[in-house]
């Protein structure tokens, strides 16, 4: 009966150190510096809920979420493919829209990220689950918003999957929304 249990935790270890040594730094496709803690450079995405204000002209403003597959839908400016886009992208994505359809001569737009998708944390923390994420979000606070590490956990070998990339993460990378970070059992 032990032996199921051991070649298990065997094959778990073998694994684990192929994918470990895998992504032990960043693929070059995985652009570090999109998670850099920039309020104004943060990227949207499919379930984001935003504020919309166009100067002077409520009925054009208000709170929207961007639908399942990162698009938003408001009056007269119709859907815009949001996702990925910056704030200041997506202001100017409106701005150009009201102005080419002689709506507004001169509109103004500002966008204002009220949540964000989650991020998830699995493995060995106290409380795995899906967190709500806040710009600058780092591993470290992920963990500790997550009750800590359990006593067998491994902390040097910290995985953050992201959407184009997965790597070894330091405790002070900055996560993005719908990062699933996962830390690892240590089988020492």
């Amino acid at each position: 009966m032990m032996a199921p249990r051991r070649t298990g935790r065997l094959a778990a270890l073998v694994l684990g150190a192929g994918l470990l040594a895998a992504c032990a730094t960043p693929p070059a496709s995985c652009d570090l510096a999109a998670g850099a803690p920039d309020v104004a450079g943060d990227r949207l995405g499919a379930g984001d809920r935003i504020r919309v204000t166009v100067y002077r002209q409520p009925n054009l403003s208000g709170q929207l979420r961007l639908d399942g597959r990162g698009y938003l839908a408001m009056p007269l400016v119709g859907q815009i493919a949001a996702d990925r886009l910056t704030t200041r992208a997506l202001e100017d994505q409106i701005e150009t829209r009201l102005r080419e359809e002689d709506y507004l001569v001169d509109p103004q737009v500002s966008i204002e990220v009220l949540t964000h998708r989650p991020f998830y944390i699995l493995g060995e923390v106290r409380r795995p689950g899906q967190y709500e994420y806040e710009s600058g979000m780092s591993v470290i606070k992920a963990v500790a918003l997550a009750g800590g590490y359990t006593d067998r956990a491994q902390t040097a070998t910290v995985l953050v999957r992201r959407a184009d990339c997965a790597f070894i993460a330091e405790p002070d990378t900055v996560i993005l929304p719908d990062t699933v970070i996962t830390v690892p059992e240590r089988f020492i």
